[in-house]
């Protein structure tokens, strides 16, 4: 639908640097890679996968308009015989009942008669050189189980490590929402810990340190839950509870700590700069980083964002400094102006909010004025040189 978009895939680029130039180049070159904004050039086509992004609403309930559009366009083009697979993340059901239906109404065809589908959800993780998609392994599944055999083949195809191919749509799509879940709740705990260690004048990585010393204790750390993924996926499966009667609390907690963690960093900010008498109003701030997570140019629900927010209640003079994130983008996105270029000031209070590697080799500390504070929210800086961490 982005003609842009396609035009910089096809010219060899991908602006997300998830594939390579050089990757990307070859496909296109030696292996028929091809980009299209012409429908006519699908409708040959007999497998089609489907992977468009899943949003909430400003309520937080789940958008399905994405899918619905994506139904259409499938529905336009399939034929007797073709497989569609859904791969964005959904609450149980909304394969079958949301998203099929609507490719049943415009290509005229019956479900399972005339055409099939599968669903395969999506494991990227953004910016993550490892777990590429040929290494990860795949969960499949099918409308029968003829198909379900069909798409685990197509996708075994690729895959390095194979796949698991669960009984039905319903589980996988289950699967799925449960992977982000279980990451919210247990990164909610650490927040919800930091909190109360921090209350206690206690340095939470010191305590989680000490913990993971046991052989089955869970290391994970305290954060920022952005991103297009682990903070949003849980509010589709929190809307279908819903529907059975369930009210999933706990989930429903996780969501709500998560989402006030920009403001509370901030506030901790405010806090260390009180402590050492500078003076918060009209000073002059600086944050490091604002994509959702480190050495990826991804903005999507950064909550970076609700830092800035609650720091502009007290002063206007915030400059936001991030090589990885576009300009355009941020300022079309959220109205914040973005510089990509290190700032050569000195400022009264710095905040690290992503551990970019750029970051990581900076002095921070000439950034700061002599009295000024140095907050890390990620726990990556020397200890001798920051005023405060989550």
């Amino acid at each position: 639908m982005n003609q842009a978009r396609v035009d910089a895939l096809m010219a060899g680029h991908d602006a997300t640097l998830e594939v390579s130039d050089e990757l990307l180049q070859d496909a296109i070159k030696n292996h028929g890679f091809r980009c299209t904004t012409k429908l006519d050039d699908i409708k040959d086509c007999n497998f089609y996968v489907v992977a468009v992004p899943t949003p909430v609403d400003e309520n937080n309930r789940p958008d399905l308009k994405p899918l619905w559009g994506a139904s259409e366009t499938v529905g336009k083009v399939i034929s007797k015989g073709d497989v569609v697979v859904y791969e964005s993340t959904v609450y149980p059901g909304v394969t079958e009942e949301e998203c099929l239906p609507v490719v049943e109404r415009v290509s005229g065809l019956k479900f399972n008669v005339d055409f099939f589908a599968g669903y395969s959800p999506e494991r990227i993780n953004p910016g993550d050189k490892q777990h590429t998609v040929e290494k990860i392994r795949k969960v499949t599944s099918g409308s029968t189980p003829e198909i379900a055999d069909y798409v685990d083949a197509i996708y075994n195809s690729v895959l390095v490590n194979g796949t698991h191919k669960a009984p039905s749509i319903k589980v996988a799509e289950a699967s799925k929402i449960i992977e982000n879940s279980q990451r919210d709740v247990n990164i909610a705990f650490m927040n919800e810990l930091a909190k109360i260690f921090n209350a206690m004048g206690i340095d939470t990585h010191d305590v989680i340190d000490a913990a993971a010393s046991k052989w089955n204790f869970i290391k994970l750390s305290p954060g920022l839950v952005g991103g297009h993924c682990i903070s949003v996926d849980p509010y589709y499966l929190i809307e279908k509870a819903q529907v059975y009667g369930v009210l999933p609390r706990v989930m429903h907690a996780s969501r709500r700590l998560n989402d006030g963690m920009g403001a509370y960093v901030a506030n901790q900010t405010i806090k260390c700069m009180n402590k050492k008498g500078v003076m918060v109003k009209d000073a002059k701030m600086l944050i490091l980083g604002i994509t959702f997570k480190e050495n990826c140019p991804d903005i999507r629900n950064t909550k970076i964002v609700d830092i800035y927010h609650t720091l502009a209640e007290y002063t206007h003079n915030i400059t936001i400094y991030d090589p990885w994130a576009s300009k355009e983008k941020v300022m079309h996105e959220y109205g914040i102006e973005v510089t990509n270029e290190l700032p050569k000031d000195q400022f009264d209070a710095i905040i690290l909010g992503v551990a970019h590697n750029d970051f990581l080799e900076l002095d921070v500390k000439s950034l700061v004025k002599a009295n000024g504070v140095i907050y890390d929210v990620k726990g990556v800086l020397p200890r001798n040189v920051i005023d405060g961490r989550l």
